[in-house]
């Protein structure tokens, strides 16, 4: 059975940890694009999007994590 928990959701992503796996899968929901990122690139993604809700900061805070992400989130997101 594979550990899998939601972490965050609003207008702008989605983010799922899987910690048994150590990843962590970004959706971009302005474009419906993500990337499944793992060891390093999750921890890095993981402390930079603690940082953030820690700071209670507005939407746009989320939209520029996302830019530098940007380049990784090349897969469709296909919703079942």
């Amino acid at each position: 059975m594979m550990n899998v928990m939601i972490v965050f959701d609003n207008p702008v992503m989605h983010v799922v940890d899987y910690p048994a796996q150590d990843a962590v899968e970004v959706i971009d929901k302005r474009v419906n694009r993500g990337a499944l990122m793992r060891d390093g690139a999750a921890d890095r993604f993981r402390a930079a999007l603690m940082a953030l809700v820690s700071d209670e900061r507005d939407i746009e805070a989320f939209d520029a994590l996302l830019d530098e992400y940007g380049s990784l989130l090349t897969q469709p997101a296909v919703y079942h």
